[in-house]
């Protein structure tokens, strides 16, 4: 039988290869709410996932920012979540900053993380105790000392809402990049030293990440310094995020916190 990696690596690719069929093509976009733009890709993605996913793990529930959710879930020991297509502004902007997200949460952790970028072909893949990899090369967390020197990627819309003003000098670069999911991949793989988020997150945008950053040597906490436990009846995640390095988390932590 194929492994729950395998599968969720396939069913990414998958769903990858149908995002690009919409991809600056036409495509009918709707509006979610305020600046939250749901497009056809994300709805055929999301199908597609599904039916791989729970066609082959019947037993295991399910959790997506494209379906409607169901307390079911939280009846079970194991639980997909996915995000079909993260980074939806981006996507319809033409910007290669979005991966499809799928991770396996088992009793609140996750132990299956998969981001599959299909523009950039960037595999992101991690399971619990086995390490993390990028296209099949093992990848670690990685920091500088000083905090006056480190790369933090945060939010395009954060940082356009000013939210990061307070903190311009304090770290060596802030990298505005669309996609929190990639931006945690890319954090994992040591090509930035922190992710960061000043705004709440759901479940499905950092679930595949969190546990491919634990893969990699690395943790992710809220604003409060908590460990984040997923398949939540509320999936929303408050205050913030930092993510990366442990030495790198903790000191971000402190910045954060003290402003």
């Amino acid at each position: 039988m194929i492994s729950d990696k395998n599968l969720a690596i396939n069913a990414a690719k998958e769903a990858g290869s149908l995002i690009m069929n919409y991809y600056k093509a036409d495509y009918e976009i709707r509006d979610k709410g305020y600046h939250n733009p749901v497009t056809t890709a994300d709805h055929a993605a999301d199908s597609r996932l599904k039916e791989l996913l729970i066609d082959a793990r019947p037993n295991y529930g399910w959790l997506s920012e494209e379906t409607v959710d169901s307390p079911d879930r939280l009846t079970k020991e194991r639980v997909w979540v996915v995000d079909p297509l993260d980074g939806t502004k981006e996507f319809i902007e033409g910007v290669p900053n979005f991966v499809v997200s799928v991770a396996l949460v088992e009793n609140g952790t996750p132990i299956i993380g998969v981001l599959y970028n299909p523009v950039t072909h960037e595999l992101f893949t991690a399971a619990k105790d086995e390490g993390a990899f990028l296209n099949d090369i093992p990848i670690h967390c990685d920091t500088k000392e000083n905090i006056g020197d480190m790369v933090i990627l945060n939010s395009r819309s954060e940082t356009r809402r000013g939210l990061w003003a307070p903190f311009a000098g304090t770290f060596g670069e802030l990298r505005a990049i669309g996609s929190v999911a990639y931006k945690l991949g890319l954090t994992a793989a040591g090509q930035a030293d922190i992710f960061a988020s000043l705004r709440p997150k759901n479940e499905w945008d950092i679930c595949a990440g969190n546990c491919i950053i634990n893969e990699a040597g690395g943790k992710l906490i809220d604003l409060n310094g908590n460990l984040v436990s997923f398949n939540q009846e509320k999936t929303l995640i408050e205050p913030g995020l930092i993510a990366g390095d442990i030495n790198a988390v903790d000191k971000t932590f402190k910045v954060l916190t003290r402003a």
